[in-house]
């Protein structure tokens, strides 16, 4: 028996779309979870950043 997969999944019709990214690492079959500011993977640890990268200091004279 499989557990329910609430909120992973949306029903648009007769069409079947994720809410949740996949793990690049693990596949398609692993989602990775939504914090505030990351998004990470509760099965290899992988991680990304939601916010863009800080940009360095404008060079100037």
């Amino acid at each position: 028996m499989s557990k329910a997969r609430v909120g992973l999944y949306e029903v648009q019709g007769e069409v079947l779309t994720r809410t949740h990214k996949s793990c690049p690492k693990c596949g398609a079959g692993v989602f990775l979870a939504e914090h505030d500011n990351r998004r990470s993977c509760g099965r290899c640890g992988y991680s990304e950043s939601k916010t863009a990268a800080p940009k360095g200091k404008p060079k100037g004279k």
